[in-house]
Formats: C-alpha cells, structure tokens, sequence
C-alpha cells in the first residue's frame, strides 16, 4: 500500500524535475508568445479532451479572471466548454473537427493556441493546430509519451518525461499555472491589485 500511495508522486515529481531542467526555457517562450499576443489585442485559444479539456477549462479560467492578484481580465476561450457547439460540430462534421472548426471561427492572426494532449495523438487537437497555423495564430502543445504527431506540428511543443495520461495531465497543469502567474507579472507587473485568497 506504501508503494502505491507514494507512486504518483515520485512520478509527477520525476516529470517536474526534468521539466524544470529542460523545458525551462520553452516555459519561458510560450509566455512571452501568450503576452506579445495579449498586448496586440489577441487572445488564447484551448483545447483538450478528459483530463486535458478540464485543464484547457482551468488556464482560461485563470486568464479571464484572475491568478495571483487582481487585475483586468485577459481573453481566453476553452473551446471544450460549450456542448452545444461540441456537439452539433462533432455531429456534422466529426469530432475529429470539433476544435479545428472553432479555430477558424474565432481564431484571427496573432492568437495562440494551447493544445493539451498527453499522447500527441488525439486528432481533433492535431487538426486544431493545423488550422491555426493556417490562420497565422502560433502554436503551443504540452504533451507527454513522446509527443506524438503534436511533436513536429507545434511551434512550441513541451514533451513530458512520463508515459502515464494522468502525470502528464497533472504536470500540465502545474506548467498552465505558471504561464499564468508568468503572464500576469510580465502584464501588469508585481503588486498591481491586491492578493486573491481562496
């Protein structure tokens, strides 16, 4: 029972570990992306499916409203929350397009795309991503188990050292959260509305 109970920590704790050695910078790159895309008037995009469609949910959470402090909101859309839009979309046209439809409804020149997806496989994220670059909105996967075809699709791709779908979306999580705070810092700067306490 010991082994178990502490597996899934010393996994996502390998999984941080080697990000914080190795994706450091690409971490570093994905904000500034997300803020040069904020102060022209862009926004994020997000997508994901299970685990990583709560996640997609969660960081536009973070952005419209707010992370470490108050300040005004930044325009985010998870494109995994509406079902009537999921659903008539992955009815008419497959849900292999539920994303990459949204993308060219709502994307312009300028946004980013986040596609969360711990096996780089899952095709409506691939051909979401493949829309974008299209529209000239940059790239971003976060995945896990090699990467997958997100990998070579990605302007930016942060690949995970973990073959195991709930690490990955947890560690996920954890690198959302700190583009978030990176973002807002690098927006509004230290101490520009008071601390939220939740």
């Amino acid at each position: 029972m010991t082994v178990l109970a502490t597996r899934g920590l010393e996994a996502a704790e390998k999984a941080i570990r080697t990000a914080i050695e190795r994706d450091r910078e690409a971490i570093e790159k994905i904000a500034e992306m997300m803020v040069e895309s904020f102060r022209r008037g862009g926004k994020v995009l997000a997508c994901g499916n299970g685990g990583s469609a709560a996640n997609a949910a969660h960081m536009c959470d973070d952005l419209v409203g707010h992370f470490k402090f108050e300040r005004p909101g930044l325009p985010a859309i998870a494109l995994v929350v509406d079902p009537c839009v999921m659903t008539a979309l992955s009815n008419d046209y497959g849900y292999d397009k539920a994303f990459s439809r949204q993308v060219e409804s709502l994307g312009r020149p300028g946004d980013v795309l986040i596609a969360f997806s711990s096996s780089g496989n899952s095709p409506n994220c691939n051909n979401a991503v493949e829309a974008a670059k299209k529209l000239g909105i940059k790239t971003v996967g976060l995945t896990a188990k090699g990467g997958g075809k997100l990998k070579d699709l990605a302007d930016i791709c942060i690949i995970l050292d973990t073959n195991d779908s709930s690490c990955a979306e947890e560690v996920h999580m954890i690198i959302a959260h700190t583009l978030c705070e990176l973002v807002e810092k690098a927006i509004f700067g230290e101490g520009y509305g008071p601390a939220i306490r939740r």
